[in-house]
């Protein structure tokens, strides 16, 4: 009976309530969007209630997974998921001129959605245990892991995963104490980039210049951000169209299941990267903003439970987990509505998808299982990680 009491007292304390209630507020939204956006008897919205209650269960036992069992398992984590995508390279499956998922037999899976959170976690191991002792080569062996995966991620192609990634893991050097010196010439060389392309866009844009450092569809993207109306019926249909949604719902929105974009099947992707355009056209200006101030609350929650953590493998753990939800955040709504270039990022808890969301729960209930240990009522070596490194 005692034990019982005591299973259930450690399953509310793993749960980070505040944390907890704007991610099920979110996901609630998510399935009323889905709903409208394909009805309620299509098999997406059956599978995509069925992945929110796995998901949520998966949240709540990595919440009851303690702060020392993630600092152990960090390196693990990251090797064998940094194997799997060496794997990829060999023995990958293609599936829409894209080699991104593992067939091992008993489960089909995705690697860069688990290096997501193995990168992170094995960063943020990696300054725990330099703490004290962090210099300049720390920082640089930091960015050529980071470039690793990266780079074998970009090879499949994917660099919506890979840009995920790679942020996630600048986030954790950064917030290890990058000096921000050391990013203004990258800043720069970014603004002269962004600007060299605007001003030589039809040069660079012509069908014979190659972008040797990206595939021509990537390419394509850019220069179709640039002059969506160059093919309005073909490359730059997803933006033209998304556009369109979102200003047609004007400031109240067309109403629930109203949206004629949506409706009419004018949004393309309108379950997974363009799900935003739905809901902004049938909810409005006022309801895409009540909306982008839940996930600000969802970041603000994450970064306090980062900023009340007790040891750095926490922090950074924390902080670069909820920045990145913020990318997610950022790039979706940016590709939306027309300023960022269409690179296949998904809406947290809004877009289909199992393996997106399964990596969202888990990073949730990490960000709870951190949580918790701030609740402890006293500081525990095994549990926070005090001990020697």
């Amino acid at each position: 009976m005692i034990s019982l009491f005591n299973w259930v007292v450690r399953f509310f304390r793993a749960i980070d309530w505040p944390l907890f209630l704007i991610v099920l507020s979110l996901s609630c939204l998510g399935l009323l969007v889905m709903h409208s956006a394909v009805g309620s008897t299509d098999w997406r919205f059956a599978d995509q209630r069925r992945y929110f209650i796995a998901a949520l269960a998966v949240m709540w036992l990595v919440a009851l997974v303690p702060t020392h069992w993630l600092l152990r398992i960090a390196p693990v984590l990251f090797g064998v998921a940094l194997g799997l995508l060496v794997a990829v390279l060999f023995f990958g499956e293609t599936s829409k001129g894209a080699t991104r998922w593992l067939n091992l037999g008993f489960i089909r899976l995705q690697p860069s959605e688990i290096m997501k959170i193995a990168l992170p976690l094995f960063l943020a191991w990696y300054f725990y245990r330099r703490e004290g002792k962090r210099n300049l080569f720390d920082f640089i062996l930091a960015f050529l892991i980071v470039l690793i995966p990266f780079a074998l991620i970009v090879q499949q192609p994917d660099l919506g995963t890979a840009l995920l990634i790679g942020a996630a893991g600048f986030f954790v050097i950064y917030l290890a104490g990058l000096s921000f010196k050391l990013l203004i010439p990258v800043a720069l060389a970014a603004v002269i980039g962004l600007g060299s392309v605007l001003v030589y866009e039809d040069t660079l844009c012509a069908p014979e210049t190659n972008w040797v450092l990206l595939h021509e569809y990537q390419k394509s993207r850019v220069c179709t951000l640039l002059d969506p109306t160059k093919d309005p019926l073909g490359k730059g249909f997803h933006t033209i169209q998304s556009t369109i949604a979102v200003g047609s719902g004007g400031l109240y929105g067309r109403g629930y299941m109203s949206g004629t974009q949506a409706q009419l099947d004018f949004i393309p992707e309108r379950t997974t990267d363009f799900v935003f355009a739905v809901f902004a056209e049938e909810f409005g200006l006022y309801g895409a903003l009540s909306l982008l101030a839940l996930f600000a609350l969802l970041i603000a929650r994450g970064l306090v439970i980062a900023a009340r953590a007790r040891t750095t493998f926490s922090r950074l753990a924390a902080g670069s987990l909820t920045l990145v939800l913020f990318v997610y955040v950022f790039v979706n709504v940016g590709m939306v509505i027309g300023v960022l270039p269409v690179v296949g990022v998904p809406l947290p808890f809004f877009s289909y998808g199992g393996t997106a969301l399964l990596t969202l729960a888990i990073a949730i209930g990490i960000l709870m299982s951190i949580s918790a240990d701030q609740a402890s009522p006293q500081p525990n070596n095994s549990r926070t990680g005090l001990g020697s490194p």
